[in-house]
């Protein structure tokens, strides 16, 4: 099948037309940029992770009031409960206060996170075109409501054999995320984050072979030249996230926007810094203070300490303390309405597939 053949099968099996999707961003996808998207054809998307059931209820009758396009919700994952070390916390909370100029408090006992379960119970609710995971699969009993109602299950894959593991239980897609990308690497094993940074243009043909369901390409998919690239070493779709935060959509701070611009691929790094889960983003204070001896809390406490910080930092204006998420193409993202980007992007993607 040709690379244009294979993308329209996937447009016309999830009522698309154009093979391009937002990347879920928690935080970063607010419903103006996911509407944006959808009425330009591609697939909107809403990173739930942090979002209580009334918070996603909320988010998507926003969407639904501003565009009749599909969308997907994501959720992680959930991780065992943390091994917290208390004298390590109090030196993560010492370090960040010096850094950010901000008192560091304890956060508590947590937790940290949303209820999953009630998550799951809000997302089938809500009924997105998609629900798609990180970090993991979907619980079986999950996976089943899914297909109930009729809603397709993309899950993110770092690896072949993650990817193998999502379509053996039910992931009716697989993102193929290569190293470039921006924010959290999506390995189903913490552990073995730093070990599976593989790149997009290596990982997308072996998956592409291992499994029978489409594959979406992830990770420095940038403009044109990278759609067409993708769909023709076996993608799709394409799932973009950094090409999309300097759009006035997104709505994230004008400081951060600003940098994505002029961030080289070397001046992203990958750190816990911000959340304790591996992340890419642009280098600055937080990412290096946690580059040598000091190592940060895990998930989700160290994103907890990080909150004061990343406030001051945002307040200030300050992009060396911001969380600042970018891949490594980010110096190729332009400053253009989502609808027209996704619109020209596909434009000339099918002059080069042609």
């Amino acid at each position: 099948m040709t690379a244009r053949r294979r993308a329209q099968a996937f447009c016309d099996r999830f009522g698309l037309r154009v093979p391009i999707l937002q990347a879920p961003m928690a935080g970063s996808a607010p419903p103006a940029l996911a509407a944006a998207v959808a009425s330009a054809g591609g697939l909107g998307g809403f990173g739930a992770l942090m979002s209580s059931p009334a918070q996603m209820r909320d988010w998507v009758a926003r969407f639904r009031s501003a565009s009749n396009g599909g969308f997907q919700i994501n959720l992680w994952a959930p991780d065992p409960p943390p091994a917290r070390d208390a004298a390590q916390e109090a030196r993560v909370r010492e370090a960040l206060s010096a850094l950010g100029g901000v008192a560091v408090p304890d956060p508590g006992p947590g937790p940290f996170v949303q209820d999953f379960a009630a998550q799951c119970d809000a997302l089938v609710e809500a009924a997105p075109a998609v629900a798609s995971t990180i970090m993991g699969l979907f619980p079986p009993e999950v996976v089943a409501r899914l297909k109930a109602r009729g809603i397709a299950w993309f899950c993110n894959a770092t690896t072949v054999a993650e990817a193998r593991a999502a379509e053996a239980a039910g992931a009716d897609a697989v993102v193929a995320q290569g190293a470039e990308s921006g924010g959290h690497r999506g390995t189903f094993e913490d552990a073995a984050a730093e070990r599976s940074q593989v790149g997009l243009f290596a990982l997308l043909p072996q998956v592409a072979d291992a499994v029978r369901v489409p594959v979406i390409a992830a990770g420095g998919v940038m403009d044109a030249r990278g759609v067409a690239a993708a769909l023709t070493l076996g993608a799709s779709a394409v799932q973009m996230g950094t090409a999309f935060l300097r759009s006035p959509e997104a709505g994230i701070h004008p400081a951060w926007a600003e940098a994505i611009g002029r961030t080289a691929p070397e001046d992203t790094v990958l750190t816990r810094g911000f959340s304790g889960r591996l992340a890419r983003g642009i280098r600055n204070r937080v990412t290096e203070a946690f580059a040598a001896e000091l190592a940060p809390a895990p998930y989700p406490v160290q994103r907890a300490l990080m909150l004061p910080v990343r406030a001051a930092a945002e307040t200030a204006g300050d992009v060396t303390a911001m969380q600042a998420w970018a891949g490594q193409g980010a110096a190729l993202s332009v400053a253009e309405p989502a609808g027209d980007l996704v619109r020209r992007l596909w434009a000339e993607a099918e002059a080069m597939l042609a």
